[in-house]
């Protein structure tokens, strides 16, 4: 693969602290990369030293004189400009809407948008098509992306992990993206960067460890690293204790390096529950709840054009965790609103059980701007001390250290805290208040990987009706049951089949739309029920391959026993001098086995990988 640029023993440093030492990487035809790290931690200063746009303290970068590199930081705008100068600048419109490329990048991101309107004029969305159109249109070499999901609906995200995906197939080019959408990252990317922070106090700098495959293999790796710290952590105690030993008995200590198998790694997943007892939370829930939580009876709404909701009618039960995706301007925050009770039907009602309590996560965090002077801890125990979760009582205190708040964070007033910090701390005081109905509206802004996973971690124990509006498709299917679309036709319909069976059928409306076909621009039953049915045969084939990995695993069980004994077998004969003749025998044996081990684990891998 041919080297397009890198990081040279590269250092940097902000005015409080260094951020990164002696930092070597480098970028190759061909990768796909993902970073990820904690807020803060320098991923976006990381973008910056490779696309050149800061220059290194001290070390070098460097690149081919032929690479281009495009870069979309996370306010990348050009509001003094139409829509069309700022994609092709003054290109008339044959020399850039001749190339196929171009053009599909215009359907995907920019379907229906006037060309000629000022970007000022566009929504804070419609602005980010525009900036990510921009920087594939430039076709550069490297492509440095900074939170490109951010304000994309789910068919965006996926239009955008399909692109990425055939544009780099063929190897040309490299790709570097910063996002806090798991799903993005298993998708597209092939390798992960984790920018892991040093300490600003102490003044140690931090550090980028790598990894090979997507985010599902870096989280599996990442715990198999952390197993190993803790087992070197407790060889090195051992070998303190056997030091001990020798300098009073003369002895010497003597240790072994044991080889890693891929058993290792599956050891990691194959005694944990499922993340959610769910009929324990469901009974919890129907104690707080009642039988009656909120339902949608005969529903329309409309701003004055056409109805966003048309004779709706759907409900909520006690326990229940749903997601709702849809394209821009469905009606997805609008639901949220109905069932908040912030906004009232234009016709038919809502009625809503005597208990519900309901709380609402919005896509902003203004209300924290009305106390900035008060301190993290201070702000959440304003709405209560202690609130029971998971049948445990846990304190403000420790509700806002599960959510990733150090002890100098959590004293830190509001108004000096970070996007995501706001947004945690706004999550923290509604989850205080108990209420049993909790509406989620684009949660996943401004958080980073490992925060999601705490507050996924968190909300598991939460016994109350979830309701997430979120383009976060792995937070979706992580958080919620099952899930519902809006079409944009006034509907609100059931995905038996889930996010792939929505994505599925908008890609069957718009073939339907670009074929000229009649009728309306919304699924028909029968489309919907193929569709359910080819969702419900995936499932059982993702059931039979689950199975297969089950068998493998009980045959690497099997097979580790059989190993451990042939050793014993070969160290017992190697010890016996009258068994000599025995060890060539017994090392072909024990070399068999390796080599049906060896077989068992690439069956695993490929297994787990489809």
């Amino acid at each position: 693969m041919a080297h397009l640029l890198a990081l040279d023993n590269v250092s940097y440093s902000v005015p409080t602290h260094p951020l990164f030492a002696d930092l070597t990487l480098g970028l190759e035809d061909g990768m796909r990369v993902g970073v990820v790290g904690r807020n803060g931690a320098g991923k976006s200063t990381l973008l910056r030293l490779l696309t050149g746009e800061c220059a290194p303290d001290s070390g070098r970068v460097t690149r081919d004189s032929q690479v281009t590199v495009a870069h979309l930081t996370q306010g990348d705008a050009t509001p003094g400009m139409s829509v069309r100068t700022a994609l092709h600048g003054q290109a008339d419109t044959h020399e850039w809407a001749s190339s196929a490329r171009i053009r599909d990048i215009h359907a995907g991101l920019l379907a229906g948008l006037d060309l000629d309107q000022p970007v000022a004029a566009l929504s804070g969305g419609q602005r980010r098509r525009v900036a990510i159109a921009r920087q594939l249109i430039e076709d550069a070499d490297v492509l440095a992306l900074d939170e490109p999901t951010n304000h994309l609906d789910v068919e965006s995200v996926a239009w955008l992990a399909d692109h990425l995906n055939a544009r780099y197939a063929q190897s040309r080019g490299a790709l570097v993206v910063v996002t806090h959408d798991r799903w993005f990252l298993d998708a597209v990317c092939t390798r992960m960067w984790e920018v892991v922070p040093g300490s600003a106090a102490r003044r140690i700098p931090g550090s980028v460890e790598t990894y090979d495959g997507g985010y599902a293999a870096y989280v599996l790796a990442r715990a198999e690293r952390a197993r190993m710290r803790a087992q070197a952590e407790a060889k090195r105690q051992n070998l303190l204790r056997k030091e001990l030993a020798w300098l009073r008995r003369g002895a010497p200590a003597r240790t072994s390096k044991p080889k890693f198998r891929i058993e290792a790694a599956t050891e990691l997943i194959r005694n944990e529950p499922p993340p959610r007892d769910t009929v324990t939370l469901k009974a919890m829930a129907s104690a707080r709840l009642g039988k009656d939580v909120i339902d949608l009876k005969d529903v329309s709404f409309s701003y004055g054009e056409g109805p966003i909701l048309d004779r709706v009618t759907w409900g909520l039960a006690p326990g229940e965790r749903v997601g709702i995706v849809g394209a821009n301007g469905t009606g997805k925050t609008t639901i949220l609103a109905l069932l908040a009770g912030t906004l009232t039907p234009t016709s038919g009602r809502v009625k809503r059980g005597s208990t519900v309590r309901v709380a609402t996560l919005t896509q902003h965090t203004r209300e924290l701007d009305e106390i900035p002077e008060r301190r993290v801890v201070d702000a959440v125990n304003d709405v209560a001390s202690h609130i029971a979760i998971g049948g445990k009582d846990v304190s403000a205190a420790q509700l806002v250290e599960q959510l990733g708040f150090t002890h100098d964070r959590a004293w830190t007033p509001v108004g000096e805290l970070s996007g995501g910090e706001r947004r945690r701390v706004q999550l923290v005081r509604l989850l205080m208040a108990e209420p049993n109905v909790l509406l989620l509206d684009e949660p996943t802004n401004d958080l980073d990987t490992d925060v999601l996973a705490a507050i996924e971690d968190l909300l598991d124990t939460w016994p109350g009706t979830l309701v997430v509006v979120s383009h976060d498709r792995y937070l979706l299917e992580r958080l919620t049951d099952h899930q519902v679309a809006l079409y944009g036709d006034g509907q609100v319909k059931d995905l038996p089949g889930g996010v792939d069976q929505y994505l599925a059928e908008v890609r069957r409306l718009s073939d339907r739309r670009e074929g000229g076909s009649s009728g309306p621009a919304h699924p028909d039953r029968e489309a919907v029920e193929a569709t359910g049915r080819a969702a419900v045969s995936n499932a059982q084939m993702e059931r039979e391959r689950t199975k297969a990995l089950q068998r493998i695993e009980r045959q690497l069980d099997r097979l580790g026993r059989r190993i451990e004994s042939a050793e014993s077998e070969l160290a017992e004969a190697s010890a016996d001098p009258s068994r000599v003749g025995d060890l060539p025998e017994l090392s072909r044996a024990l070399q068999a086995l390796h080599d049906e081990r060896d077989t068992l684990e690439e069956e695993w891998l490929l297994t787990a990988e489809q």
